[in-house]
C-alpha cells in the first residue's frame, strides 16, 4: 500500500490547511490536527477513486527531500498518507448487535451518505489509528 506526502500549513487566522504535491488541486482543511488528518485520508481516496475512474495510473510517491527542498513547501509540515488498496478483497462478516444500535448505525451511517458496512469500516479502522 503506497503513502503520499501531504503538506500542512496553518496561518494564524484559518483552519489547518492540507494539500499533496503529488497530486495539484486535492487540498482540504480541518479545524484541528486530527479534524485535518481525517479530511487529507478522505480527500485523497477521492482523488484517486476518480483518476482510477478515469481510467489514469497513479504515480509514484515523491521523494520527502524533493518536495521539502521547494522554497514554498519548506515552513509546512510533512506526513505520510496510506492509499486503500481498491482491489482488496471484501470478506463478508456476520455481527449480532442490538436492535436499537443497529437502527442508531444505520442512520448516521445515512446522514453520512455511506452504507452499512461502510460506515463501520471507517468508524472501526479511525478507532484503530487512534488507540495505535
Amino acid at each position: 500500500m503506497p503513502s503520499y506526502i501531504a503538506l500542512l500549513r496553518k496561518d494564524p487566522s484559518s483552519d489547518y490547511g492540507v494539500e499533496f504535491p503529488d497530486f495539484p488541486g486535492c487540498v482540504t482543511a480541518g479545524a484541528d490536527l486530527e479534524e485535518a488528518r481525517r479530511f487529507a485520508e478522505e480527500a485523497l481516496e477521492l482523488h484517486l477513486a476518480g483518476l482510477r475512474e478515469d481510467g489514469e495510473a497513479l504515480p509514484a510517491p515523491s521523494d520527502l527531500e524533493e518536495i521539502m527542498s521547494r522554497e514554498e513547501n519548506r515552513e509546512a509540515v510533512a506526513f505520510l498518507v496510506a492509499v486503500p488498496d481498491p482491489a482488496a478483497e471484501i470478506v463478508r462478516v456476520d455481527l449480532e448487535l442490538p436492535e436499537t444500535s443497529l437502527k442508531e448505525i444505520d442512520a448516521r451511517a445515512s446522514s453520512h451518505g455511506l452504507t452499512r458496512s461502510e460506515f463501520l469500516a471507517q468508524v472501526t479502522l479511525e478507532a484503530l489509528r487512534k488507540s495505535a
